[in-house]
C-alpha cells in the first residue's frame, strides 16, 4: 500500500481553511445579529480630547453613560481587587437619549421600557477610605472607523455636543454601533455584512 505524500498536508490545509471559515463567519454574524435583532438604544456623545493623528481614521468616541455615578450602583462594590463588569440599566430620557437609571457588578433583571447593557470587563481596586464617586466604563462601541479624510466633521461635530450614535443591544447587554447623526441627520449607516 503506497499512499501519495501529498493527501495528507493536502487533507490539513483544507480542515484548517475550513475552521479559520467558519470562525470568520461566526464573527461576522454575531455583529449582523446584534444590527439585525437587537434593541436600539440613542445614546448622547460627549466631548473627548483631540486624537492622536498617527492613529488612524477612526473617531473616538465616549458617551454620557460612559460615566457611573456611585449613587446608581446598586449592591454594592466589590470588597476585593477583582476583573470586574458592570451591567447597566438604560432607560429613554425626555430629551429622547437613552440614560443610566441603574447599574450593578451583579444581574439586572430585565424591566419594561429598559435595556440591560453589559460593560467592557476592567479591574476593579476597592478604595475603602474614598469610595469612587463615579466610574468610568466602556461598552465596546468607542471607535468608530470612517473613509479616509472624513473623520474631521464628525470630531467636530462631537465636540460641539452635536453627534449621537444608535446602537443595536443583543440580549446579552452587547452593543454594536448602527449609525451615527449630526443634529439627528443620519450620516453613516452600518450595513448588516
Amino acid at each position: 500500500m503506497n499512499s501519495n505524500p501529498l493527501i495528507r498536508p493536502l487533507f490539513a490545509a483544507i480542515i484548517v481553511a475550513l475552521l479559520q471559515t467558519a470562525f470568520l463567519g461566526y464573527m461576522i454574524e454575531s455583529r449582523a445579529s446584534i444590527l439585525r435583532n437587537g434593541v436600539d438604544v440613542v445614546l448622547k456623545t460627549v466631548p473627548v480630547d483631540p486624537r492622536d493623528l498617527l492613529r488612524g481614521d477612526y473617531v473616538i468616541l465616549a458617551y454620557d453613560i460612559s460615566t457611573v455615578p456611585a449613587d446608581k450602583i446598586t449592591g454594592g462594590f466589590p470588597a476585593e481587587a477583582t476583573d470586574a463588569q458592570l451591567s447597566v440599566r438604560l432607560e429613554k430620557q425626555q430629551d429622547g437619549f437613552w440614560g443610566i437609571a441603574e447599574a450593578s457588578f451583579g444581574t439586572l433583571a430585565p424591566k419594561d421600557g429598559s435595556v440591560i447593557v453589559r460593560s467592557s470587563p476592567f479591574y476593579f481596586y476597592p478604595t475603602p477610605d474614598s469610595p469612587p464617586s463615579s466610574m468610568n466604563v466602556e461598552y465596546g462601541i468607542e471607535r468608530y472607523y470612517v473613509p479616509e479624510g472624513e473623520g474631521k466633521v464628525l470630531e467636530e461635530a462631537r465636540n460641539a455636543s452635536a453627534l449621537s450614535v444608535t446602537a443595536g443591544v443583543d440580549d446579552a447587554g452587547t452593543m454594536q454601533i448602527r449609525s451615527i447623526a449630526i443634529d439627528g441627520k443620519s450620516l453613516y449607516e452600518e450595513p448588516l455584512y
